[in-house]
């Protein structure tokens, strides 16, 4: 009897064995290879599968801020119609300054819940409530990516939320065109809504550009280079990597720090500084009374007065000293040999061959060299009067008369 039971309780083993085997299910369906069969496209929830609605009551609630409150109490009526057609009910608290949805009796959709959750969050980010509400439809979806925890830094930041929205916005319209996404950049967050694919695109663009690991330009250009291959069907098995182009970031030098040098270790202190009784005693103040120090003490001042307003008059009389002027060779000579000759004059310019002589400057030297030449012959002329004997000038007289009688005597 024991070996029966054994034998059946081994049989049921082997079975049990049997009936666990992986992958039993895993046999080929008819409609697997069936072609006309979509297995991508999401079909539009009917009511009709869920005429017992749901079973429990499902809420989100997030906060807005005070500068939306306006605008979200304006358009709140369009948000709670849009939301009554699918059995939602939406709450706006202007006290605590939040948004809640909350599922009803009506309500057939269970996936609606969490649509009417980024539809609350997509309005409290700023996005317009007409846009807002297709995030509704099954082929939409939303993705917030918080930028401000990503860099400390305020002015990096700024300026790299900037170049993400580039000028006149012309950067963020090229990503949503290529991505097929509304992408809103608000604060410290970017509000996305599109497909999964693009969604999955926009935000590594974002993060890339925060990071400063690439700059949305060159995703661009990627972007655009991938919409081409994608239209040739001969390429949709083949890598694509040969075709994108390959960015080398370069590194910016940057300003080193000041490192001081170290210091050769020593294991013995740093001699000790005299102390300021020291510097008395080597000094001979120490033994000086104290009128005396006063007295040294006032006259050391007095000195470091004068040094001082000596310096500041010299500085002050640099502006009044006159040009130099310098005659390399002038010769003067009085009598009757007497000549003078002016070769050069300088007036405080040094001779530069490369810079170009003005009109006004030879003009000048001109002038200077005929005032020399009229002092010199005014002085030539009044020492020569002055230097002429009086037995010449007898002579020449008695010259004179001698011939005026020869002349009358020879008539």
């Amino acid at each position: 009897m024991a070996s029966d039971v054994e034998a059946n309780a081994a049989a049921e083993a082997s079975e049990e064995k049997n009936w666990r085997r992986k992958g039993k299910h895993d046999k080929e369906k008819p409609w697997d290879e069936d072609p006309t069969i979509d297995r991508w496209t999401v079909e539009k929830f009917d009511p009709s599968w869920n005429e017992g609605g749901l079973l429990e009551v499902s809420s989100f609630s997030t906060l807005f801020p005070q500068y939306r409150e306006k605008y979200l109490q304006d358009a709140w009526p369009i948000v709670k119609g849009a939301l009554k057609e699918f059995g939602v009910s939406c709450e706006l608290n202007l006290v605590e300054g939040s948004m809640t949805v909350s599922t009803t009796r009506k309500t057939r959709d269970p996936y609606i819940i969490l649509k009417a959750r980024d539809l609350i969050k997509l309005l409290s980010r700023s996005v317009p409530a007409p846009q807002a509400i297709k995030v509704l439809n099954d082929e939409m979806n939303c993705d917030i990516i918080k930028i401000g925890s990503i860099i400390r830094n305020k002015e990096r930041f700024v300026k790299r939320r900037e170049r993400l929205l580039g000028p006149n916005l012309s950067t963020l319209k090229a990503i949503e065109i290529l991505t097929g996404c509304y992408i809103l950049v608000q604060g410290n967050t970017v509000a996305a809504m599109g497909t999964f694919k693009g969604l999955k695109q926009v935000r590594r663009v974002v993060e890339d550009c925060i990071k400063n690991i690439k700059h949305p330009v060159y995703h661009i250009k990627e972007l655009l280079i991938k919409r081409e291959l994608a239209k040739n069907p001969a390429l949709a098995t083949e890598s694509w990597d040969r075709f994108l182009p390959n960015f080398k970031k370069k590194n910016v030098k940057q300003k080193k720090p000041n490192t001081k040098e170290k210091k050769q270790y020593t294991p013995f202190p740093p001699p000790q500084q005299p102390s300021k009784i020291d510097l008395e005693l080597e000094s001979g103040e120490y033994f000086m009374s104290d009128k005396k120090k006063s007295a040294k003490k006032w006259q050391d001042k007095l000195d470091k007065q004068s040094e001082k307003s000596e310096e500041k008059k010299r500085k002050r009389e640099a502006a009044f000293v006159p040009p130099k002027v310098r005659i390399s060779s002038c010769i003067f000579s009085v009598g009757f040999s007497f000549a003078c000759v002016v070769t050069k004059s300088c007036y405080g310019f040094q001779e530069n061959t490369q810079s170009t002589k003005t009109t006004g400057d030879n003009n000048g030297i001109a002038d200077i060299a005929k005032s020399l030449k009229k002092k010199a012959k005014k002085l030539r002329n009044s020492e020569a009067q002055e230097n002429v004997k009086i037995e010449s000038y007898v002579a020449s007289n008695e010259e004179s008369h001698s011939k005026k009688k020869h002349k009358s005597s020879s008539m």
